[in-house]
């Protein structure tokens, strides 16, 4: 990343990945240390060369972390702890900040500055000669001590809108200093494309005139709040930037910031750029990256999400689907095997035969001889006008296939069921429901207990069919979804419930649409067990 030399236009474009700090900003995300390290290792496997760790000083998890990081060994990328100039009323080395940003003891420091006059003068309260010596006092400090010194220019953009030469004062201030990677932030997010590149171009041109100042590694480090970030990163390495600082999945401070995940995979599928990690890292495991930090992070994957979401290949248009089925690549931009993402037919009443035919092949059913994919496409069109969506519950799909298959029978038959709630004066809410169910002939009448309708539908359907199917022990439900189909029919709306389910390593969804919630979710039990049924008899039968 930063040499003394001055960098070469055909230099790797470096990656600097800045979740474990900024992206810790972003609402409702939250790493434990635990967590934090678990992410650190993920970055360092996947060949990011640089990994911000966090804020020393600023909370205790922090303090750990790098207390950590010192006895971790690090295969690919380099540490870096960030923080801000001295206070105003401090020297650099009496600067409790500074002072810890040294003792994180990374080979990395990256300090931001003020390039906004307004925030020098009216947030820090700073006189602006006092905001340049704080950014070249507190970056020469830190270079002493024998650390590689990032600046990062807060509000560059909208400060040089303000005050341009004011703003460029301050990048000289932090040159001179030592720092050797210059950073422009569009810190508010708000930039256009073409303001950015204006403003770029005339600061580099600018201060890379004098022929005698110390050469620089310009950066960019962009936010999401005009839902420019992606654009704004890859346009400044067009024009020559090539340290990028960025988010796995976008996550930061309000809108979040520029997604690491969509940047690697444009400049390593589409540019013939030189990319550190080389070749933007194992990019076949992009899409197990983004969604694995997803999950540490306790956020559910974006399913729009470009190059990784589930929906980023999916195709529902009935024309899309046949055009899709003909040639893969006539509606993807991208072969999505490269980033470890796959295409999907949806299956929906907007798709025609061709995508029914092919989702089914895909999960392993032909329906050549079986089932008519045209009758089977109009069956579906149907039941998705009475409320049911099978893009978004493939299992029941799967069930909608076998039930029409000759030789299927269905496990179980719910016969009838009741559902009870009492919630009364200083006792919790308790729900029974009773079913009524035939299993291979014989009927079975059980009662359970639950906190609501659903949970206690589920406990007594199990207790039915466990001694039948002891493989059902295992299963167990991860999510219920409730979607109202017709807020203007109020309590007469149609309901759709969606519910997740597990067993071991497996998950499917299921679905039941209804004017009733408990039928509904009724329906949606049902097919879940059903289908937990079928799919072991198929895997013991398979391994026979």
């Amino acid at each position: 990343m930063s040499t003394d030399q001055a960098p070469a236009t055909d230099q790797p474009v470096v990656l600097y990945d800045t979740t474990l700090r900024d992206g810790t900003q972003g609402e409702n995300i939250t790493l434990s240390l635990a967590d934090k390290i678990r992410v650190a290792r993920m970055l360092d496997e996947y060949g990011m060369p640089f990994i911000e760790g966090g804020w020393p000083g600023s909370n205790p998890k922090d303090i750990e972390f790098f207390a950590a990081a010192k006895k971790m060994t690090w295969t690919n990328a380099k540490l870096a702890a960030f923080g801000s100039t001295r206070h105003k009323n401090n020297t650099a080395a009496e600067d409790p900040f500074l002072n810890e940003l040294v003792r994180a003891e990374t080979p990395v420091v990256t300090i931001f500055g003020k390039s906004w006059t307004l925030h020098a003068e009216q947030v820090l309260g700073a006189s602006l000669d006092q905001n340049l010596d704080m950014i070249a006092e507190s970056v020469a400090w830190v270079r002493e001590q024998g650390r590689t010194v990032v600046y990062d220019a807060e509000h560059y953009f909208d400060g040089y809108k303000a005050n341009r030469e004011y703003a460029l004062d301050t990048l000289r201030a932090a040159r001179e200093a030592g720092a050797r990677d210059l950073v422009l932030c569009d810190t508010n997010g708000g930039t256009l494309t073409n303001e950015l590149l204006e403003i770029l171009n005339d600061t580099r041109d600018t201060l890379e005139a004098d022929p005698d100042a110390p050469r620089v590694t310009w950066g960019i480090h962009t936010h999401n709040d005009a839902e420019l970030a992606v654009a704004n990163t890859l346009a400044a390495v067009a024009a020559g930037v090539r340290h990028v600082q960025a988010t796995i999945n976008g996550y930061g401070e309000r809108c979040g910031n520029a997604n690491m995940v969509s940047v690697m995979a444009n400049l390593a599928l589409k540019t013939d750029l030189e990319l550190a990690p080389v070749g933007g890292g194992e990019i076949s495991h992009l899409t197990s990256l983004s969604r694995s930090v997803a999950e540490i992070a306790n956020v559910t994957p974006l399913d729009y999400q470009p190059f990784v979401g589930r929906s980023a290949f999916a195709h529902k248009g009935g024309v899309h689907g046949a055009a899709v089925a003909k040639v893969e690549h006539s509606y993807q931009h991208v072969d999505p095997v490269r980033i470890g993402n796959e295409s999907r037919l949806v299956v929906s009443e907007l798709g025609g035969r061709a995508n029914t035919r092919i989702r089914a092949e895909q999960l392993g059913h032909n329906l050549e001889g079986v089932v008519d994919p045209r009758v089977l496409s109009e069956t579906i069109k149907e039941l998705e006008n009475q409320g049911l969506a099978f893009e978004g519950a493939e299992a029941s799909f799967e069930l909608l296939i076998m039930r029409r298959t000759q030789g299927y029978e269905a496990p179980f038959e719910i016969l009838d069921y009741t559902t009870l709630s009492e919630k009364r004066a200083d006792q919790d809410f308790l729900a029974e429901a009773t079913v009524k169910v035939r299993v291979d002939g014989e009927v079975l009448h059980t009662a359970a207990e639950g906190n609501g309708p659903v949970t206690a539908l589920d406990a007594a359907l199990r207790k039915a069919l466990l001694g039948f199917y002891p493989q059902l022990e295992s299963m167990h439900l991860v999510d219920y979804k409730v979607r109202i189909l017709d807020g203007d029919a109020a309590t007469a709306a149609r309901t759709r419930v969606i519910i997740d389910s597990m067993d071991g390593d497996r998950e499917w969804s299921t679905m039941g649409s209804d004017t009733n919630i408990i039928s509904a979710s009724a329906a949606a039990l049902a097919d879940s067990f059903e289908y937990a049924i079928w799919k072991q008899s198929m895997s013991q039968a398979a391994a026979h």
